[in-house]
């Protein structure tokens, strides 16, 4: 293969839409709007949602629930999940996207109990529950609580 014979994947690439420059063109007279209608006049717009003056559906629908706009939302990770690490090691978010255990160092991070570990760790993370902290401390390791 060499460099003149490269091009675009067929059907990758499209003709650029002439519409209302005659019948043989095939979208000349209504220009592919149809006939009549709203959505065949010239600066039409219909905002999302509108269903033409019937009650739109997320007006028809029941609304139920609170959403707590306070609510924390952390990146979960269990103390079964940092045996991959040696130990001794210092893990924190960065360290924990690295392996792949979290997917954002935007979120704080929470350590759970789920799981066991077999060697002692220093983990430093925003949150963590009581039993894993016992977990790791009784390993010999460290759960350092940083703030939010």
């Amino acid at each position: 293969m060499r460099l003149h014979e490269l091009g675009p994947l067929p059907g990758s690439k499209h003709r650029r839409k002439r519409v209302g420059r005659g019948e043989g063109s095939g979208l000349g007279k209504t220009a592919g709007r149809g006939h009549k209608g709203q959505k065949s006049r010239s600066g039409a717009h219909i905002r999302p949602g509108f269903e033409g003056g019937q009650m739109p559906l997320q007006r028809r629908l029941p609304k139920r629930g609170f959403t707590n706009i306070f609510k924390k939302v952390y990146s979960l990770v269990n103390v079964g999940s940092l045996a991959v690490f040696a130990a001794g090691s210092v893990i924190d978010a960065e360290t924990l996207m690295a392996a792949g255990l979290v997917h954002t160092t935007r979120l704080p991070v929470k350590l759970l109990a789920e799981g066991d570990v077999e060697r002692g760790l220093t983990v430093k993370v925003q949150a963590a529950s009581k039993k894993a902290v016992e977990k790791i401390a009784a390993l010999g390791g460290e759960v350092q609580i940083l703030t939010l």
